[in-house]
């Protein structure tokens, strides 16, 4: 029967339906809001719309969280002193819009909601809440008036207008305060007045560091005291801190070191802006901030933050005192220990994996160039292969296809630590002989890579005689009838840890100016033809092809010491010469086989090395992608393109964060307190009582 009535009720009178909100708006303001007991009317007071937008977690060391209070006036338009869904609902969807900021502003003292400012009331409001003690500003001043008009023709302000005037609002008062702290005009004051101007117009834009040494000013110039030159620039500077952010950044990227000096920073500048140009001073300014703790004139990005963040302070970098500092450097200390151990164990197993993979790739090669160097020519008859062709082709034959990996095992095994010891002891040695831009001599060079071939004999020498003598065992078992099939273990039994290093001295012949010629070679392609630099990072097509490259004269001048090596660690069988020394090797092939025969196998020794660093360095740079570093800035940027995580914010400068109504909110403020800093700040009481914001509470008589 009620719902019969309703509908007729409907019908006559008609229906208001109420406004639908989103779901998150809604959420948001019953989080916040209360209840009336008495009436049901759920609303937000004050301090609700506060912890709204203001969340107790974020930083407010610069804008005070009380301040955001001001805001409430904007959204409670009603003058009721407490919000509905509906008004927070608006407040919201204000926020949502491309220039939120400086409508909210300008609806703060658009008092009547007419869509203009009246300067009577834009002066009364201002009066309110300006500091009592601030330095004086003229709104009579000639530059008000041209947004304004003379005192006989005041005009109200639109939006557009009112916007424009705020924007240019700090440069005004930064003028005016010049002159008001220049009493005898001479163009000249005092750096604590400069500090004390700042601090009233800008504290709330820029970092502790700026503020705290605002008076050393004085220092890029001859005298004691801050010209207004001075002051112009320094309000340029930080008024285009984004655009400086982009030129320092770009020319820190073309930086061998990192590093810019002042004339790269110009130079830099000038390639990027087109109408901004920067003057000699506010480059001098921006240096000599960002150089008070590194007074080298070379300066990263790291000295750059302390005055590009405005958010920055010494708790949030971690910067502290006395005994705190050196515990953290400390910890810091045994936490990079622990992390370059860490790290190298991760570039081990990485390394490991990519040189088991080269490995595995060419091995049939190097069988073929085993086989072909352990072939003796001295007699008749014991010619078994043409060529590597040939030679090939009658592996496949006789052993079948697994026949071209025999003894593949030992060399995926042996190969990890080959490697690392190899690649570790060559950047160590580089390290220590380079200059701080990585440049090094080219006997540094020639030294840090004979060095590390030196110390891979360790692990090479075992790995390469069991190797060996496995790739020949095929071989042997077709020639000899009833020879047996060794496997490895019972190869490394027979040996013993002495007959393991069986021809050392021809390995290390081989290694030390493999090596040597190896990495000079492979970095100076790099470098000089493929043009790698810190800004210019190769592609796997073009690592390929250095190391290729690296590899051929590399492997084919060493092929001699090769041959030597492959004879002495080959078990001599019945009616061949065994071999007693590395001497007596050499003098017996070439007496007996002639000068060709120490490059026996050498084109097999190219094709196998060359395609060999091939794989292992595509494999490397492959699985560094796939699997970075933990805690690496690779891993850091993977981790946050798949949204679980972010990048450390101290390695750059800080990018804001926060809920969307929150730095819409603090933007906004930044505005407001372009007027003063203290604007929207409880006043203490004066004779005639509390003075507030008119909306935020009643006002004491």
């Amino acid at each position: 029967m009620a719902t019969v009535k309703e509908s007729v009720k409907e019908s006559l009178v008609g229906t208001t339906l109420e406004p639908e909100f989103s779901a998150q708006t809604k959420a948001r303001f019953d989080r916040y809001a209360q209840k009336d007991e008495e009436t049901g009317e759920v609303y937000m007071t004050s301090e609700g719309f506060v912890d709204a937008i203001a969340p107790q977690n974020e930083d407010y060391h610069k804008i005070k969280r009380d301040q955001y209070a001001i805001l409430f006036r904007v959204a409670d338009h009603k003058k009721t002193g407490k919000l509905s869904l509906q008004d927070w609902a608006i407040f919201e969807n204000l926020l949502a819009k491309p220039d939120a900021e400086y409508e909210i502003a300008f609806r703060l003292f658009d008092v009547e909601g007419i869509g203009a400012v009246k300067y009577d009331e834009f002066q009364r409001l201002y009066n309110v809440n300006k500091s009592s003690d601030s330095i004086p500003f003229d709104w009579n001043c000639e530059w008000a008036t041209l947004y304004v008009g003379g005192r006989k023709r005041r005009h109200d302000m639109t939006y557009p207008q009112f916007s424009q005037m705020l924007r240019g609002l700090q440069g005004e008062r930064i003028r005016q305060a010049f002159h008001y702290f220049d009493k005898n005009g001479s163009g000249y004051i005092e750096p604590d007045d400069f500090q004390r101007i700042i601090l009233e117009t800008s504290k709330h834009k820029l970092s502790d560091h700026l503020l705290e040494n605002l008076p050393s000013l004085c220092n890029i110039s001859a005298g004691s005291k801050i010209s207004y030159a001075n002051v112009r620039a320094f309000q340029n500077v930080i008024r285009e801190m984004d655009l400086v952010e982009v030129i320092i950044r770009n020319a820190t990227s073309k930086s061998d070191d990192g590093k810019i000096t002042r004339t790269d920073f110009l130079n830099e500048a000038s390639r990027i802006t087109r109408f901004s140009l920067f003057t000699p001073m506010e480059a001098d300014i921006l240096f000599h901030f960002a150089s008070l703790d590194e007074p080298s004139g070379r300066l990263g990005i790291k000295d750059f933050k302390k005055v590009l963040d405005p958010s920055w302070h010494r708790g949030l970098y971690g910067f502290r005192d006395g005994a705190s500092e050196a515990a953290a450097g400390v910890s810091s200390s045994a936490s990079n220990v622990l992390h370059k151990v860490l790290e190298s164990a991760h570039h081990f197993a990485l390394g490991s994996i990519a040189g088991a993979f080269g490995a595995f790739m060419v091995y049939p090669i190097d069988l073929v160039k085993t086989r072909m160097q352990n072939q003796r020519s001295s007699r008749v008859g014991e010619m078994l292969y043409k060529n590597s062709i040939d030679c090939a082709k009658k592996v496949i034959k006789n052993e079948g296809f697994k026949g071209l990996y025999s003894g593949v095992l030992p060399q995926l095994v042996g190969v990890a630590p080959e490697k690392a010891i190899k690649l570790t002891v060559n950047d160590l040695v580089r390290a220590k002989f380079s200059d701080r831009q990585g440049r090094i001599y080219w006997p540094y060079e020639l030294l840090a890579g004979g060095s590390a071939g030196a110390c891979q004999v360790i692990f090479t020498n075992p790995l390469e005689i069991v190797k060996i003598r496995l790739q020949v065992q095929g071989e042997v078992a077709k020639t000899v009838e009833g020879a047996p099939k060794r496997s490895a273990m019972w190869i490394v039994r027979n040996l013993g840890l002495v007959g393991l290093y069986k021809g050392a001295s021809a390995c290390l012949l081989r290694d030390v100016p493999f090596s040597a010629i190896y990495f000079p070679s492979y970095n100076h392609l790099k470098r000089d033809v493929f043009g790698e630099s810190p800004t210019k990072k190769l592609g796997i097509l073009q690592l390929l092809t250095a190391g290729a490259i690296a590899g051929m004269p590399a492997a084919y001048l060493t092929t001699p010491c090769d041959v030597i090596k492959t004879r002495l660690q080959v078990e001599a069988r019945k009616g061949e010469t065994r071999y007693l020394s590395l001497r007596h090797c050499a003098s017996t092939v070439w007496r007996e086989e002639g000068f060709r025969a120490f490059f026996k196998g050498g084109p097999a020794r190219i094709l196998r090395s060359s395609p060999q660093f091939g794989f292992t360095l595509a494999a490397y740079e492959v699985l560094q992608g796939l699997l970075p570093m933990p805690g690496s800035a690779e891993a850091d940027a993977k981790r946050a393109a798949k949204g679980m995580g972010e990048v450390d914010p101290s390695a750059s400068v800080r990018e804001a964060k926060g809920p969307l109504p929150y730095l819409r909110s603090r933007n906004a403020l930044k505005l407001i307190l372009d007027l003063d800093e203290n604007f929207g700040r409880p006043k203490v009481p004066t004779k005639e009582g509390w003075l507030k914001v008119p909306g935020l509470g009643r006002a004491a008589a």
